[in-house]
């Protein structure tokens, strides 16, 4: 997508916009690459052409790229340990069945040292959440070019746009935290009961014995949790977008570097190179905490007063 084109700026804007389906209304100015102007008729769901378009389709419009690769990389996910545990055997695990045992005792051991309760639900979701999640962060690692310029080539556009990456998109990652923070609700209702909720926003962290002075606190109290409450689930997917952005970023600066003449193409190649080895634990990592901070919600959510 480097071409001769598009300039450095628009070659980065081009890459960080994801290909978007919605709504434009009646009477919208859709602006062609050629300087035509058509206006349209009636509300009119479609593609958008252009970085304006996909921005003035608003709230309801799909990211067509980050559901497509978020979905094929669960299937991916399925497909493989489906397979694997259609072959399982007692004996001595080799190849694909032996990684693949060794991800399970993983999250499994990690399961058991932050979670204390009896759930038979946390296990098999943490063990989702990390190997989805590491497989999309995984496609930050495929050079950032070759899959939309595929996609152009396939649709006959030299500037469709195709993000490749579903972790990039907070749509995706505050969809994964605001799933997660639901289950944390609905878990704490669950085990502490309406009540038990309420006063756990309401009677922490001040307390006091004088049922007056409560009165007071109440407010304050509830301030506070209400704003811990919701900082989890945009900070669990703010944090898994920002990191995955910016290695994202890095790579499209790299990138734009090939057109920039030899001696930077040779410079690119060794940075792009050295950025594919470090960004290997960032991918690690990131899906690593995402899965442990999921289950520490989940522990916060079954634990009780009487407990503690």
């Amino acid at each position: 997508m480097a071409g001769d084109t598009l300039t450095t700026t628009s070659y980065i804007q081009h890459h960080l916009t994801n290909l978007t389906y919605g709504k434009l209304p009646e009477g919208y100015e859709r602006h062609g690459a050629d300087g035509s102007v058509q206006v349209l008729e009636q509300d009119t769901w479609t593609i958008a052409h252009s970085m304006a378009e996909a921005s003035d389709m608003g709230f309801m419009a799909i990211h067509v790229d980050s559901m497509l690769w978020s979905i094929l990389m669960g299937g991916l996910f399925i497909l493989i340990f489906g397979r694997v545990a259609k072959r399982v055997h007692s004996g001595v695990p080799r190849g694909l069945q032996n990684f693949i045992e060794m991800v399970v005792d993983f999250i499994d051991s990690t399961v058991k040292d932050s979670f204390h309760h009896k759930n038979a639900l946390i296990a098999p979701m943490s063990l989702t959440i990390f190997v989805w999640i590491l497989l999309m962060n995984t496609m930050d690692l495929v050079p950032v070019d070759w899959l939309p310029q595929a996609a152009a080539l396939i649709s006959g556009d030299p500037h469709f746009f195709f993000k490749v990456v579903p972790t990039t998109d907070p749509n995706v990652t505050l969809g994964m935290a605001f799933t997660v923070f639901f289950l944390m609700i609905f878990f704490s209702i669950q085990n502490k009961g309406i009540m038990g909720f309420v006063k756990e926003l309401t009677l922490h962290p001040f307390h006091a014995p004088k049922w007056y002075v409560n009165i007071i606190l109440i407010p304050i109290n509830l301030i506070l949790e209400s704003v811990s409450l919701i900082a989890k689930p945009i900070s669990l997917g703010l944090r898994l977008f920002g990191n995955l952005y910016a290695g994202e970023m890095i790579f499209i600066l790299i990138a734009a570097m090939f057109s920039a003449g030899l001696m930077f193409g040779l410079m690119a190649g060794v940075l792009q190179w050295a950025w594919a080895v470090f960004h290997i634990l960032i991918i690690a990592l990131q899906a690593f905490v995402f899965m442990v901070l999921t289950i520490v919600y989940m522990a916060m959510a079954h634990d009780v007063e009487e407990e503690h």
